[in-house]
């Protein structure tokens, strides 16, 4: 599993684009399992506008390959929980910037900006084979971030899937708009009691918490504590930062136009917190369940070279290898 998400991140985006990611999981959910049954349902291009993803259709409408939220549903044979886990994946197969175009040299290496997907695509297929006894999910969301005449602008107002408008100022800033579509989805359309979100989300992660841990972002202290001795167990490092949504989502995303900016003005104010939250601002008010967040952007790799970080971390959190 964990070589399997490294291959995904190695693999060059001209190569692994939606098209060639959705086989990938297709194959996945494809696999021969005596112990649930597995399905796949894809959502893709125009349908993605038409269904309200406000956020991945304008992030992704520019690309060749139309972009894509792809869910992969596990129900056991043998349930013993009532529970549903979610988990929730970035899967940017390549990161331009947009038209907030990324510099020469901190665009080489973008092809690891779907290493969140990665890992939960590689953890879910080694779930259903060893088997867990609650319903298990895992939401991608697949797209491009790429530049063209039709590309999300700067000042554009896009409805995220929670009916919330965002100003756009930063159109780099795109890895929460797809996930505050994919956890809301979870929450509201796959009735989700637990979600988790994973992703290269922030540059300032590794200022937060540096190049081996992961920052961890959580609405519940005991799954914080959990996801920490998880990490140790583990070895995929992880690190709480500051939570504090009602401080954040009102000082860094305040817009005079619409609900909420998209990027955080003060760049000094803790961003890998302040990303966090935007996703989780777009969690259904009557969520009342666990939400993990996790920004893995930096153990993500390692130099050019893909760690597979977040498949051993998931298979411990939830109890799935010992």
């Amino acid at each position: 599993g964990i070589r399997f998400a490294a291959r995904l991140v190695d693999s060059p985006p001209n190569i692994l684009h939606t098209d060639t990611y959705l086989e990938e999981a297709k194959r996945v959910a494809s696999t021969a399992v005596d112990t649930g049954k597995v399905n796949i349902n894809v959502i893709r291009g125009e349908e993605l506008r038409d269904q309200g993803f406000g956020g991945m259709w304008n992030v992704g409408m520019a690309a060749p390959h139309p972009p894509a939220l792809v869910v992969l549903s596990y129900d056991p044979n043998n349930a013993t929980s009532r529970e549903t886990v979610c988990w929730v994946g970035k899967g940017i197969i390549y990161d331009t910037g947009g038209l907030s175009i990324k510099g020469k040299f901190d665009m080489p290496s973008m092809k690891g900006d779907m290493g969140g997907s990665a890992a939960i695509l590689a953890a879910f297929q080694a779930a259903i084979k060893i088997g867990v006894p609650y319903k298990l999910r895992a939401v991608l969301c697949l797209a491009e971030n790429s530049v063209d005449s039709i590309s999300m602008r700067p000042d554009d107002v896009i409805i995220m899937k929670s009916g919330k408008s965002v100003e756009v100022n930063n159109t780099d800033a795109e890895g929460r708009l797809v996930l505050g579509d994919g956890v809301h989805y979870a929450a509201k359309d796959l009735q989700a009691s637990l979600i988790l979100d994973m992703a290269t989300l922030t540059g300032a992660q590794s200022t937060a918490t540096g190049k081996l841990h992961a920052a961890l972002l959580c609405n519940d202290y005991a799954k914080e504590q959990e996801c920490f001795a998880a990490g140790l167990a583990s070895g995929d490092l992880i690190y709480p930062i500051v939570y504090a949504p009602e401080l954040f989502m009102q000082q860094a995303f305040k817009s005079e136009v619409a609900d909420m900016k998209n990027s955080a003005d003060d760049r000094r104010n803790a961003l890998s917190s302040a990303a966090g939250h935007f996703i989780e601002a777009n969690l259904p008010q009557d969520y009342s369940g666990p939400w993990i967040h996790v920004d893995m952007a930096t153990p993500s790799s390692d130099g050019q070279r893909g760690t597979g970080w977040g498949v051993a971390f998931l298979l411990k959190l939830f109890n799935i290898v010992d």
